[in-house]
């Protein structure tokens, strides 16, 4: 078994779009680049945002493109006594309470104030559960943004980690997806950079190893809006194959001869001559089209 395991954890809201293509192409390149193993899990928890047939879509773009994955596609709803186990270890710790604040609770807050950290006002019910976070600091080196510091309790106070529809939060389900998957390389976004100290904080809560990360640079559109459905994002399955990729690798800051006109050998170049330093450490990059 290859010590570095890379994923690409899309949800199923919709269609592919650049912005996914970017992130796919660049997790799968770092993986292949380090003669790894890439896998592929779908973020299928939150059912009432999940598209009909986005699922299947989004396997048939990563094919056209030449993506391959290494094991059978994970699904996160075929795993939630994981995440049952996990909320009940932190619970036995200590480290978790629950809260009965709602959104209109907390207008006006940027951080969580800790209303409910000492127990439930009088009438109150818990809507949903938060980890405790005292007086945690959080620093990574990622690969691409560099050193990254996060004091927990200024920067996003006690955090939901058990929604109050009883669906388990992202930074939790993550965590436990990639550590049972034995992921050791996160390539993903810079629009989720954000999450990273929360995450990490996770992993020391759950005694589970952290990997590294990389945050790639986001694409925005001609409005200077991150790409998405929100922002009707076109489907990237619109676009042939190969110019796909090489627009994707001229956003990453790769090299691409003009010469390679065939999907499999500018895949195959692009494995390569990947380089992660030269991937802009931008955050965000102007307009897709324009590359």
């Amino acid at each position: 078994m290859p010590s570095y395991v890379g994923r690409y954890a899309p949800s199923p809201t919709g269609a592919l779009h650049f912005g996914s293509v970017i992130a796919a192409i660049g997790s799968y390149l770092d993986a292949r680049a380090h003669r790894g193993r890439w896998l592929l899990r779908i973020d299928d928890l939150d059912a009432p945002r999940t598209a009909a047939g986005a699922v299947a879509a989004i396997l048939r773009e990563l094919e056209r493109l030449g993506l391959e994955w290494d094991a059978t596609p994970e699904y996160q709803s075929e795993h939630p006594q994981r995440y049952l186990e996990a909320l009940e270890t932190l619970s036995a710790r200590g480290l978790s309470y629950p809260c009965a604040c709602s959104r209109k609770d907390l207008l006006g807050c940027r951080v969580y104030p800790g209303t409910c950290r000492q127990g439930l006002a009088p009438g109150r019910s818990a809507h949903s559960r938060r980890l405790r976070v005292g007086q945690a600091r959080i620093s990574f080196q990622d690969q691409i943004q560099g050193r990254c510091e996060s004091n927990l309790a200024l920067d996003t106070g006690d955090f939901v980690i058990h929604r109050g529809d009883g669906i388990v939060a992202y930074h939790l389900a993550t965590v436990l997806d990639d550590a049972a998957a034995g992921v050791s390389q996160v390539v993903r976004g810079a629009d989720l950079l954000a999450s990273t100290a929360r995450q990490i904080y996770l992993h020391k809560c759950l005694d589970l190893p952290i990997p590294e990360y990389a945050h790639l640079p986001v694409a925005l559109n001609a409005a200077g809006q991150k790409l998405s459905k929100q922002t009707h994002a076109a489907p990237s399955h619109r676009l042939d194959a190969v110019e796909l990729w090489r627009r994707s690798l001229v956003f990453l800051g790769q090299t691409v001869p003009a010469n390679l006109l065939d999907l499999n050998d500018l895949r195959t170049h692009a494995v390569g001559h990947w380089h992660l330093d030269q991937v802009p450490r931008e955050r965000e990059t102007g307009s897709w089209a324009s590359h």
